[in-house]
């Protein structure tokens, strides 16, 4: 079979504050004057949106581009990005309103309050057949725990190490408690309407889950996959690498269907392995790579970094095939040194504060796009 690269775009939420860490919103000030970014209900934190593409170099631009614009935004203000997925130094008690008169955002707050407010990378991948579509989010909803190992970068909350590596997803509201590993498109059409029928789903938008179908005209019309699990990567190279082995699952799938569609290839019920993933995706939250988690194959135990591993070497042949080892191989790095809650861990126990961590953090995030934009510049 002739593979072909599928098109990938992100959804890239940010928090924006001072060099010392503090959080400080501003998101209705930059969507009115950088049209690239919406802001979010509370103003401390905004999204932009990259351009579909297959190709990994324009993909790489298309997440610098809003985010250097960003910055030259900010600096005059004593302003700049900021790292990692929560409300690091706080204050989670306080919701900052990005605007009062929105009926949608006044519900967020009522309803969640600051356990929504967080930054993230939603990854899309383009897949038009839905028999394919559906195949794919069954197998990367079993999968969806290690690609949140790979990009947790949420160890703290108000100034205080949680005990969780990603606390952006065991705080973030799940919604419906229960979702089902969908059967097939009409079954995911059904379980939309009853779900909205029974106010479970206050729109079509309220499926909060670890991945989901997308597209024009939910739940009716689909175009891709949208995996919402990662916490903030703010280095591109390792972005791009996650993504890389998102696909690399996903075009190995279509190659081999009765292989890799756990409906098809698993010793355990749809119902069962739907349990054994929300059960992973906390594991993960909780102890990232050093997780334990349930295979979904059969359901037994394995550490999250060996099955990590394992996919790597799995999809390393069809890697080579497509040109794509580049890509994929800072994913090695991750696994040697740790994700950034890890980093970061290990460096608070050291005896750094949480500010001096994050401090550190703003510092390689602004030199990791330098670097970027310099390799690209020599392409």
């Amino acid at each position: 079979m002739d593979m072909k690269l599928l098109l990938k775009g992100f959804e890239v939420e940010l928090f924006t504050g001072r060099p010392n860490g503090e959080h400080v919103g501003v998101a209705v000030e930059v969507s009115q004057e950088l049209q690239e970014f919406v802001k979010e209900p509370d103003q401390r934190n905004l999204e932009y949106i990259t351009k579909p593409s297959s190709d990994y170099s324009l993909l790489r631009e298309s997440l610098l581009a809003p985010r250097r614009k960003l910055r030259s935004w900010l600096r005059p203000k004593g302003l700049t990005l900021l790292p990692g997925s929560t409300l690091s130094l706080g204050d989670s008690k306080r919701f900052e309103r990005s605007d009062l008169s929105n009926p949608y955002h006044d519900l967020i707050e009522t309803s969640y309050g600051t356990k929504v407010v967080t930054a993230s990378i939603h990854i899309n991948l383009g897949l038009e057949d839905l028999h394919l579509l559906f195949a794919a989010l069954r197998l990367v909803r079993c999968e969806a725990s290690l690609l949140l190992a790979l990009s947790a970068s949420s160890p703290f909350l108000d100034n205080v190490p949680t005990g969780m590596h990603s606390q952006r997803w065991s705080q973030f509201p799940l919604n419906p408690n229960d979702v089902p590993l969908f059967l097939d498109y009409e079954h995911y059409v059904r379980w939309v309407e009853n779900s909205l029928l029974s106010g479970v789903m206050r729109n079509e938008r309220h499926l909060w889950t670890s991945v989901r179908p997308n597209g024009p005209r939910r739940p009716y019309e689909l175009n891709r996959l949208e995996l919402r699990i990662c916490d903030l990567i703010t280095d591109p190279s390792v972005l791009l690498a996650v993504t890389a082995l998102l696909e690399l699952r996903v075009l190995s799938l279509i190659k081999e269907p009765e292989k890799l569609d756990p409906l098809k290839s698993s010793e355990l019920s749809e119902i069962e392995l739907a349990v054994l993933s929300d059960k992973n995706d906390l594991a993960a939250s909780k102890d990232s790579l050093d997780a334990a988690l349930s295979h979904w194959r059969d359901g037994s135990l394995i550490i999250c970094r060996d099955w990590i591993k394992d996919l790597v070497e799995e999809v390393t042949p069809l890697a080579k095939e497509l040109s794509m080892l580049d890509q994929l191989s800072p994913l090695a790095s991750v696994l040697r040194t740790g994700n950034q809650s890890m980093q970061w861990l290990q460096d608070y126990s050291q005896g750094k504060s949480i500010q001096s961590v994050l401090k550190e953090g703003i510092s390689a995030m602004a030199i990791e796009e330098m670097q970027a934009s310099r390799a690209e510049m020599m392409l």
